[in-house]
């Protein structure tokens, strides 16, 4: 190994290891108390070496977030079964997104709530957001009108997002998370022509009769 090679290493491990300690101080005690001066002294750099691989604070926030773009991706994909894309696919990938932000509530706070300094439909948005997004658009672009699929997911995602926020900000009971998912998904799911509805579609009591 070169002298070059080695040192790109050792730098690449020392900003796995500053991320790393931001993403874990983050989700014990909040992103308030992620300073680079407590960065520094958890990792046992300098705070000028710590900047020499991040500007400050909004962009190591941002190398969190990405991290977590990328995990979200992976669970969503996880969580489609095999076959055609339905409701219930909805419901599903519905329930892993709730989930991934109920298990990573500081890393989803620094991908969608504080400034991380990462454009989000632009042509310079990072791979892993982008991923992230095509996760929730593959199963929903079926049902998508044709010429823009993409603003079907969005607006998908923007339900999905408000309820989940709602729900850990406690404003809604969490004990109907389930129930709002499948109501969600029937909203954007057509069902087929002549299909009739089930009670269990329509868990709010929300059609109108």
């Amino acid at each position: 190994m070169s002298v070059r090679e080695r040192k790109e290493r050792e730098k690449a491990q020392r900003e796995r290891l500053i991320v790393a300690t931001a993403r874990r101080l983050a989700e014990t005690h909040g992103w308030d108390a992620v300073t680079t001066r407590r960065l520094a002294d958890e990792i046992e750099y300098s705070q000028p070496v710590l900047y020499s691989h991040f500007r400050g604070m909004k962009e190591i926030m941002g190398a969190v977030a990405l991290e977590g773009f990328a995990e979200l991706a992976a669970a969503l994909r996880a969580a489609v079964p095999e076959g055609p894309a339905g409701r219930e696919t909805v419901v599903a990938i519905a329930r892993a997104y709730a989930d991934f932000a109920a298990r990573n509530h500081a890393l989803y706070d620094a991908m969608f709530s504080l400034d991380n300094g990462l454009l989000f439909a632009d042509e310079a948005t990072p791979a892993p957001m982008r991923e992230g997004f095509q996760a929730l658009l593959d199963p929903l672009v079926d049902h998508a009108h044709p010429d823009d699929p993409g603003l079907y997911a969005e607006t998908f995602w923007a339900a999905l997002h408000g309820l989940v926020t709602l729900t850990r900000g406690g404003r809604l009971p969490a004990d109907r998370a389930s129930d709002r998912f499948t109501l969600l998904a029937n909203r954007f799911i057509p069902r087929p022509a002549g299909a009739s509805q089930a009670p269990s579609d329509d868990p709010a009591g929300t059609t109108r009769r």
